[in-house]
């Protein structure tokens, strides 16, 4: 598997890579799976999530990608009825924050290590631990971050007929 585009977490006031995918866990339980579709080998999930803890509770705010019926996806396509937020509730587990200087790249998921990982333990959505471990200090050329970010933005697949022109 390739290096994966990581899901987005806004946290602190940043938008940082988020090296977890909160929404497989939903998908695992039962949650609505509207049927993504894969547009490259970095994006085996077929979409990115951005994520924001807000007074220690996480909510996924948006959602882009592309489903196999050939529309694009967004957060309503996962939760009809909610454009705009959903609290993450059925998430326990621990989020992973890379930063800093990557000290070994692995061409798999999200295998490369960082010289800092920011871990943040959920319970039901909502953040009861938060650590920082240590992994080493980087060279000073090696590159800062994660920085698998291609295709992230995504075009709207409606056909053009040239009504427009």
């Amino acid at each position: 598997m390739t290096a994966q585009i990581s899901e987005q977490l806004i946290f602190e006031g940043q938008k940082v890579p988020l090296l977890t995918n909160p929404l497989n866990d939903y998908f695992s339980l039962g949650g609505r799976d509207p049927g993504f579709e894969s547009t490259s080998t970095a994006l085996w999930r077929g979409y990115v999530g951005t994520w924001e803890i807000l007074n220690d509770r996480m909510y996924l705010v948006a959602l882009h990608g592309s489903l196999k019926s050939g529309e694009d996806a967004d957060l309503e396509s996962v939760f009809p009825g909610f454009a705009h937020c959903v609290f993450a509730h059925w998430f326990s587990g621990t989020l992973r924050i890379p930063q800093g200087k990557r000290l070994e790249y692995v061409h798999m998921g999200y295998g490369s290590t960082y010289e800092r990982d920011v871990l943040l333990t959920l319970q039901n959505g909502v953040v009861v631990k938060q650590e920082i471990r240590h992994n080493g200090v980087g060279d000073e050329d090696a590159p800062e971050g994660y920085s698998i970010g291609g295709m992230t933005t995504w075009p709207s697949r409606k056909p053009n007929h040239g009504d427009d022109q």
